[in-house]
């Protein structure tokens, strides 16, 4: 094996290594008896506010006497604003500890506003043991500021195994100043029939997740499926059934199919228009490369958290998302890469055939870079203006230097690499275009329409019913999010995306099929708009989730709620946008521009040719003995004129 290759796969086994969690610990530990259990504090902060978090003891608890070890769980959970220290107490398994003295907290003016402004924002503190967390709330309710000073721990074990951790709080006393605390634990192990692999059930809300309002919004969402399925199948049934059978009579009259061809109106007229290259082919098509990976990766994570439980697991949902999406950098390449290079081919022959400009459509690079850059840099926008603010607040949110560097040299080393990779092979492999027709050199004018056949109307109104399918689940999601549940129904998930992918399908054939028909040949963007703005109303209803369904408040959590929420809708749009596109070109040259070139071939074996108001049928033969270089010339008795089909 060359020494490159050697090292190139002990650097991907190391930056594997260093992304995975350490799940020996986690995944099944056994204690023995008096063997050292460590309880690990994490994070402290406003619970209205759930990504506004501190660390433990940036309140003026007692702190670990000593160097405190700190636990390094893995990219996603630093990326979910972790930070786990060991908060060195004596406790050592199946041993109970009766109340133990911590530390004297000696109160002062600092200390005791710390305290109270705390309380007042319903501060809440998260602790580990065994890795099973635990969150509990600093507020009593009362009006009287005080503070728990005693923490009773217990612990269910089944066998040699940590199961759950209960944590009460007693022995309120009253912040004064100038008074002295003592802060103190005890701890009790008490057996439990749970089995380790059921541990996580006490942590997952069954009967919210579960409610049949959830199996509801699944029907509902399936009916909608049926019904467009059947719109598409009648569209494509009956209207172009019916436009070959017009023109496939074999006994009509001359002036029945003269009148049938020029009363011709709608998509049929705009077949030499219809594949001209979409504006901007270079952003175009890394959207929609973009939107191919980002379907994968949805799909693979979403399999993934159902076949590995990664809802258990702290950050593993993260985690997975980067990995996935560094070794899916391919499919955007490929895609983009393809789509490029067959639409750029009739755009290099139509400017080389004006005259205008020589080595067109050679931006092939430039079209990789922005594949490969575009997303993850609009997402590196918004989280450097986020980890600023994180920065300021002195928040646990904000992204460690260290952390930053990592993943950036994900990009650089994985995912950039296998986009260009992507890019080259999707560049040679797609092959020349086959379109059914040739693209006119002089654009056909497009006609005034109505306003509700304009592109922004139909771009707005693609994206309701995708919408409206996902709808409900938006609720779970969101809760789960934002308000401190586990989402653990991806088999949900996956069904509810599936629909989307289906219902943007079909409104997109019906929506482009009415664009065509107001002659409109520019689809391209209007397609790619009309399912991003599936994402459009997702973030309108975030706001109305915002002020209706939480309490969030102040400027940290304002900024991450939205910049968040606009990460993941721009996500969700590039996705819908690429699953619109590719099924318009699915659809128009199989269904629709393959029924105009039909339709005119038909019209050539009936040999139908208007001249200036006057006709002239000609023989088959004879039009082939005119014929010059595959254009059939027909001659007319009166000279000058002809026509060419």
């Amino acid at each position: 094996m060359p020494l490159t290759v050697r090292r190139s796969l002990c650097l991907l086994a190391a930056v594997i290594l260093f992304l995975s969690p350490a799940l020996a610990s986690e995944s099944d530990h056994k204690y023995q008896p008096d063997e050292p259990v460590t309880l690990w504090v994490n994070k402290v902060g406003p619970y209205h506010n759930p990504q506004e978090t501190y660390n433990y003891y940036s309140l003026p608890f007692c702190h670990p006497s000593g160097n405190a070890a700190h636990k390094w769980g893995g990219l996603g959970e630093v990326l979910g604003g972790n930070e786990l220290i060991d908060s060195l107490l004596d406790i050592k398994f199946k041993k109970p500890v009766e109340k133990t003295t911590i530390c004297e907290l000696e109160l002062d003016e600092d200390k005791a506003r710390q305290f109270k402004d705390a309380i007042e924002n319903n501060y809440w503190f998260e602790f580990f043991m065994g890795f099973v967390g635990e969150l509990h709330s600093e507020r009593n309710g009362d009006n009287k500021h005080v503070l728990y000073t005693h923490k009773i721990i217990n612990v269910l074990y089944n066998k040699d195994q940590i199961i759950q951790v209960n944590l009460t709080q007693q022995n309120p006393k009253p912040l004064e100043v100038g008074s002295t605390l003592d802060m103190t634990y005890a701890v009790k192990w008490n057996p439990t029939d749970i089995t380790f692999a059921r541990r996580f059930d006490v942590y997952l809300d069954y009967p919210f997740f579960e409610h049949q309002i959830h199996w509801f919004s699944i029907f509902n969402s399936f009916m909608m499926v049926m019904f467009l399925t059947g719109l598409v199948s009648m569209i494509l049934m009956r209207t172009l059934r019916n436009d070959y059978a017009k023109y496939a009579r074999e006994d009509d009259d001359l002036e029945t199919l003269e009148r049938d061809v020029n009363e011709e109106s709608g998509w049929k007229l705009v077949h030499g228009d219809v594949f001209r290259t979409a504006r901007s082919l270079v952003l175009l098509s890394a959207l929609v490369g973009t939107g191919a990976q980002l379907a994968l990766l949805v799909l693979l994570v979403i399999l993934c958290a159902i076949v590995g439980m990664l809802y258990v697991g702290r950050g593993a949902i993260v985690t997975t998302f980067i990995i996935c999406y560094a070794f899916t950098s391919f499919i955007s390449g490929y895609v983009s890469g393809g789509m490029y290079s067959r639409h750029g081919y009739w755009y290099v022959l139509h400017i080389v055939l004006m005259l205008l400009i020589h080595n067109a459509g050679k931006n092939w690079i430039k079209s990789m870079i922005v594949t490969a850059s575009l997303f993850p840099f609009l997402c590196f926008g918004i989280g450097f203006i986020l980890n600023t603010i994180a920065i300021f607040y002195g928040s646990l949110a904000a992204i460690p230097f260290g952390t930053t560097v990592v993943v950036l040299v994900i990009w650089a080393f994985i995912s950039f690499p296998l986009a260009l990779l992507g890019t080259v092979i999707g560049r040679n492999w797609s092959g020349a275009p086959n379109n059914p027709c040739r693209v006119k050199t002089i654009p056909r004018p497009i006609p005034n329409k109505k306003w509700y056949l304009t592109s922004s109307v139909v771009s707005m109104m693609g994206g309701l019913l995708p919408f409206g399918s996902i709808f409900i689940e938006m609720y779970f999601v969101f809760t789960s999010f934002w308000n401190y549940k586990v989402y653990y129904v991806y088999g949900f998930m996956l069904l509810v995306f599936l629909i989307l992918i289906i219902v943007t399908v079909c409104v997109t054939i019906v929506s482009i099929y009415f664009l065509l028909n107001a002659e409109n040949y520019h689809w391209q963007w209007t397609s790619f708009f009309s399912a991003a703005s599936t994402a459009v109303y997702v973030y309108f209803y975030s706001i109305y989730y915002y002020y209706v369904k939480t309490k969030m408040s102040g400027l940290f959590q304002t900024s991450f709620y939205f910049g968040y929420t606009l990460m993941f809708c721009l996500g969700l749009g590039i996705l819908c946008g690429f699953t619109k596109i590719s099924s318009v070109t699915r659809f128009c040259p199989e269904e629709k521009y393959g029924s105009s070139i039909s339709v005119l071939l038909i019209v050539q074996r009936k040999l139908v040719v208007t001249l200036s108001g006057s006709h002239s049928v000609l023989s088959y033969s004879q039009m082939m003995r005119n014929s010059d270089h595959g254009e059939a010339k027909i001659s007319s008795p009166f000279p000058g004129l002809y026509n060419r089909i």
